[in-house]
């Protein structure tokens, strides 16, 4: 049953709308990182990776995740950053396309993923070339020159949503792979990855997952082609058995094959805490209730403050969970914003983006949030010097 605010450790006096940037702290989360600093790491040292069972925490966490996104266990493996996770899916995706050197996103996708994808061409200094047409023109660009499609499904700035099946369906009819970034879907919007047939995924756990600064990404292989996805990061936890020390790689029979560095425990111990909030919720209730708040939301703010400009698919089905409204001045009103106590945040040139999480919000919050916003920018409240300077994280 939604909300569940009694889950979350909400500073007394804020309505947080930016879950979609970094999710707000479960309780529970805090005590389990202390309990595996200083009783785990603490009491039994190195011990710990089998008396705590450290060594299998990042598959235990993956089967979590899996449950999120439509994902069998044992097909998600967690660790590293989302940056890897999008290159370690291209560099395998592009492997498996030997004869076709197009990738194909599009112009809006986050830019660490376009960044890695133009990073691993030049690494590999072929002939490939990345193509990032708008949005709403990728399906006509699937053609069959193209090796890998590459999109995230939920809009960073707009949060506009990719129909994740139409799209995976077109790029297999011309024989090319799949790969969703599922930074913004994960815990937000109901993902169905085995239905759409997608031979990849990655997503980070920082944001509707509620793991925490820095916690650990994800990555999805589809179970059929594990076997023979090439690791392009040769990592010691990716050898089908660490321990026996083999001088050459030798990957795991699984997704773990994927995982690279030694696995953050402490980070991991949190996000499994934070998992536990997900226990009894059903996505499709929680995209009716985002959607819910999403709509009032938009529907109070364009009736207070009538200068600001839906930057989001007004349709509630072609958007995740999040609304943005363009702003000349948006990040000045952002500050303002903030400093009475509603955090969303701002993205370039002139994006107000809020998010909404129906555990720990509800309509009374939204109302609320329209309310204030309304007084920073009727009462021209943004206009205070204060809120002029831009910090380095906006």
């Amino acid at each position: 049953m939604l909300p569940k605010k009694h889950l979350f450790d909400i500073p007394a006096g804020v309505i947080y709308l930016d879950g979609n940037s970094l999710g707000v702290l479960p309780k529970g989360a805090a005590e389990r990182a202390q309990k595996t600093i200083t009783q785990e790491w603490g009491q039994e040292l190195i011990r710990a990776w089998n008396t705590a069972d450290w060594i299998s925490l990042p598959q235990r966490v993956g089967d979590r995740i899996a449950a999120l996104i439509g994902a069998p266990e044992g097909s998600v493996a967690t660790g590293d950053t989302l940056s890897i996770k999008v290159y370690q899916a291209l560099a395998a995706a592009l492997k498996m396309r030997p004869d076709r050197r197009v990738i194909l996103s599009d112009n809006g996708n986050f830019p660490t993923d376009l960044y890695m994808a133009q990073g691993l061409i030049n690494t590999i200094d072929k002939d490939y070339a990345l193509r990032t047409p708008a949005a709403e023109d990728v399906v006509d660009q699937i053609t069959e020159d193209v090796a890998v499609v590459m999109l995230t499904q939920v809009d960073y700035r707009s949060g506009r949503l990719h129909d994740m099946k139409a799209i995976t369906a077109k790029a297999h009819a011309v024989g090319a792979v799949m790969i969703w970034d599922l930074a913004h879907s994960a815990g937000a919007v109901p993902v169905d990855l085995t239905a759409s047939g997608a031979e990849f995924a990655v997503g980070c756990s920082y944001k509707y997952l509620n793991g925490g600064p820095g916690a650990p990404a994800f990555i999805y292989v589809r179970p059929d082609i594990v076997h023979d996805v090439q690791p392009a990061l040769a990592g010691w936890m990716g050898h089908d058995a660490p321990f026996a020390m083999e001088l050459g790689y030798r990957p795991a029979m699984s997704t773990e094959r994927l995982r690279v560095g030694t696995p953050p425990i402490v980070q991991l111990s949190v996000l499994d805490a934070a998992m536990d909030v997900w226990e009894g919720v059903d996505m499709q209730d929680l995209r009716r209730a985002s959607q819910a708040l999403s709509e009032l939301f938009i529907q109070e703010v364009e009736a207070r403050c009538p200068t600001l400009t839906l930057a989001s698919p007004r349709d509630p089905e072609a958007r995740g969970s999040q609304v943005s409204f363009a702003f000349e001045h948006g990040y000045a009103a952002m500050q303002a914003l903030i400093d009475r106590g509603v955090i969303g945040d701002f993205r370039a040139p002139d994006t107000m983006r809020f998010g909404f999480t129906p555990l720990y919000l509800d309509a009374a919050d939204i109302v609320a949030a329209a309310e204030i916003l309304e007084e920073v920018i009727t009462q021209n409240l943004w206009q205070d010097p204060k809120y002029q300077t831009k910090s380095r994280v906006t």
